[in-house]
Order: C-alpha cells, then structure tokens, then sequence
C-alpha cells in the first residue's frame, strides 16, 4: 500500500512493463494540446536558431542550399518525431525513451538511456542554459564571474520552485513564455521584410561558388541545425500527464515541430535579407547582427532580450520535463529511492526536481566554456534519439499486437533515414569533439554498476 507520499512496496525492473499507464504512476492527467504543443515549441527554440546559422552559412555559402539545410533538418527531426509518435501513443508513461529500451530491448537498456538522459542531457541542459541566461544579462547589467554563477543558480532554483509548486504552473509559465517567443520572432521577421526592404542590396548577389560541392555542404552543414531542432520529443516524457495521450502526444510533436521549422526557415530568410550570404557566414551572433542591421543600436538591444526570453522559456521546459525520466526510473526500483515521491497537494515528483537542480547547480560550479558543455549534451541527445527510434523497429517485431493508436508514417524508411543521418552525426562529433563525446559516455558507463545495484536491490 503507497504511503501519503507515493512510495510503494520494491518493484522489480519489470514491475511495470506493459502499454498502459504504471500501476504507481500518481501523477495526474493535466495538459491538452496546447501545453504540449508548446512544451515542444519551448524546448526546440532556446539560443540554436539565435547563433548556429552563421557556422552553416559558413559551410553552405549558396542562399537556396542554405535553406534547403534548415528544410532537411526540420525533415529529420519530423522522421525522429513520427517514431516517437507512436511509441508514446502506445506507451503513454512518464519517462519516455527510459520506457520504450527497456519494453524493445532489455531493461539495462532503458535505465542506461535514462540515465545518460537525466545526468547529461537534462541537467547538463539545465546548468548550460541557466549559465547562457547569465550571459545574456551583460548588455542590461555589468556581472563578475561570481554574479553570473549566483545569477545562473537563482535562475535553477526560481524555475524548479515553479514546476514544484504544480504542473499548471510550470505549464502556464511554459505557455506564456513560448506564446511571447513565437510572436515576437513573427513580429521580427514581418518587421524586418516591411522596415527593410532594401537591405540585402548591401551585399553582393553573387558569392563566390562553394569549395565543396553542394550537397556535400549541406551535409556538413546539418550538425549545427540538428541541434538547433533538438527537444523536439519533450512531450514524450510527460506523456501520462496528458489528457487523451493517444491523440495528444502526435499532435503535439508534429504541430509544435512543424511551427518550429516555419519559424526558422523565416528567421533564416530574414538572416539572408539582412546581412546576405557573405554577411551571415561565420558571424557568431546572428540574431543581434540582423537586428542592429534592420534596426539599428536598439536593434542589438532587442534581440539581446529576445534570445533570454527563449533561453528563460526552454530552460523552465527543460526543468518540466527532466525530473520524469528519473520518476520513471525509481517507479521500476531503478533509480535512489524517494525519487518515485509525489507531493500531496503539489501533485508534483517533487524529489526528482529537487535532485536534478542539485545536480543542474554542481554542472554549474565546473562550466567553464559554454560550447564545450554544449557539445557534451548534444552528443547524447544525439544517442538517446537514435536509440528510440531504433526501438520503434524492434517493437514493431516482439509486440506486433499491442494497440497502436497512431502509426509512423513512412516506416521504415523515414526512421531509417533519421537513424543513418544522426549515426552520421554522431560520428562527426567524435573525431571533432572526442573529450566531450568521451565524458559524456563516461557517465553513460557509470550506470552499468548503478544498474546492477538497482536492479539487485529491486529484486529483493
């Protein structure tokens, strides 16, 4: 019998294996479509479309390839989305690709997932973010290193105290955040093509043809925009939070990833009408490049509070979902005990927040170079994505008849395209990136000794 905080008696790794909803599972079901929808929206668009289309522009410097590059990787995403689609219409737990490894493959597969997840992806997400928030306040408020790391940690504590005061307040201020994202990126880029119509005269038409050829730059050049697409699965994990998952959760993967590549591939025009092809090549920070170009000074000023409004918005997402990967993982037994606790009035895992800000606040304290840490959490998103889309194959085969409410359109090939294409990816990142590959896979190998100590302490 669970006691008034949600512990129950041992469970075993396959305690809850099954396609319905965990027999602990206490969460309760509180978002529609318009939550998840913009739990996506928030979690894709946070700094990538604000930096990264100067390092593609520098790969691909022909304006329609460079487009076409943006056009592919919204394509990817959406082949990686179809899959989670209908895993998650057929699983709608809390814990997402944790549950979906351990149901294809083995339960040390699930917990490994989980485990790189919630250590690399979302804290390391959370302390990257929360860091990057501190870093946007210097064109509003001169910080020292101290009051950047104090800015950072008071930013992980304020959005956790949020998600733990109720999942409507987490969604509320995700929805009103996102909401504010998209329009003010609509307003920019109407703005921007009405204001200015005669700014990509400063450049010239005519650029000097590709080093490589062109499908070749295109390829190199989908890394960066892949990343920038990253967070397109974040309802998955709060899947037994949603009203009606089985109609929620496709739409909202697919609506919020189809708003957010409409939205880049307009910014990314915008970025073009601005500063042309010569101009966006290479430059770190497009956003504010193209603001002060269109706008002036205020312009710079602008995009400054624009790009901390997105990173405040996709960290108080990230900060949403995290906690339920390890919720997942202890409901089996496979994670410390009392992160499965859910708050009486909060109707929150409360323990799980408050265990991944811990974490979030120690990644905080060893930042030293944002790209770095950047590279350490995307390769493993990178891995996570590929293996549970890998698992749609595998369950297709061992549970053939479980209901599928929503089947993935263009199986196998597009789940086979979106598997070679970030295989390639992921590749890429360890000859270019070998130390932060390295680390990542090194907490990826702590949870094989942590699994067997769960797994021996759950059989009990």
């Amino acid at each position: 019998m669970a006691d008034r905080e949600g512990r129950g008696g041992t469970a075993g790794p396959n305690a809850g294996g099954g396609a319905g909803r965990h027999p602990r599972d206490r969460l309760g079901r509180e978002l529609g479509t318009l939550d998840a929808t913009m739990l996506v929206v928030s979690s894709v668009i946070g700094v990538g479309i604000f930096l990264t289309p100067g390092t593609v522009a520098a790969e691909v410097p022909d304006a329609r390839l460079f487009l076409l590059a943006w056009l592919a990787g919204g394509v990817l995403s959406a082949a990686g989305a179809l899959a989670n689609a209908e895993l998650g219409a057929m699983m709608p737990r809390a814990g997402g690709d944790y549950v979906y490894l351990r149901e294809a493959f083995h339960p040390a597969a699930g917990f490994l997932v989980g485990w790189l997840s919630f250590f690399v992806v979302y804290a390391g997400t959370v302390a990257t973010l929360a860091v990057g928030f501190a870093d946007g306040l210097e064109p509003f408020v001169a910080l020292s290193g101290a009051g950047r790391t104090a800015v950072a940690i008071a930013a992980i504590l304020a959005t956790s105290w949020v998600n733990h005061r109720g999942l409507r307040a987490g969604a509320i201020f995700n929805n009103a955040t996102a909401l504010l994202k998209v329009a003010t990126l609509a307003a920019l880029v109407v703005a921007g093509f009405a204001l200015a119509p005669g700014a990509v005269a400063r450049v010239p038409e005519t650029a000097a043809p590709p080093s490589t050829p062109g499908l070749l730059s295109a390829a190199l050049a989908l890394p960066p925009v892949l990343f920038s697409y990253l967070g397109w699965n974040a309802s998955i994990y709060v899947a037994s939070e949603l009203r009606d998952p089985e109609r929620t959760l496709p739409r909202s993967l697919l609506l919020g990833l189809g708003l957010c590549t409409l939205l880049y591939l307009a910014v990314n025009a915008l970025y073009l009408r601005a500063l042309g092809m010569e101009g966006l090549a290479g430059e770190p920070r497009v956003g504010e490049a193209t603001a002060r170009a269109l706008f002036g000074e205020a312009g710079g000023r602008i995009a400054a509070a624009l790009v901390l409004l997105s990173v405040l918005g996709c960290l108080n997402a990230t900060i949403l979902v995290g906690p339920r990967i390890a919720y997942a993982m202890a409901l089996d037994g496979l994670f410390f005990a009392g992160a499965e606790r859910v708050h009486e009035a909060n109707r929150t895992p409360h323990v799980a927040i408050a265990v991944q800000a811990a974490v979030a606040i120690a990644l905080v304290a060893l930042l030293r170079r944002f790209p770095s840490v950047l590279d350490y959490t995307t390769f493993a998103i990178v891995l996570a994505t590929i293996a549970d889309v890998a698992a749609l194959g595998a369950l297709r085969r061992k549970r053939p008849g479980w209901p599928r409410p929503f089947r993935a359109i263009g199986y196998p090939w597009l789940p086979g395209l979106y598997l070679v294409a970030n295989a390639g990816i992921a590749v890429a990142m360890v000859v270019g990136r070998p130390l932060e590959c390295a680390a990542a896979l090194a907490v990826a190998a702590t949870g094989v000794p942590a699994y067997f100590a769960f797994a021996r302490r759950a059989s009990r």
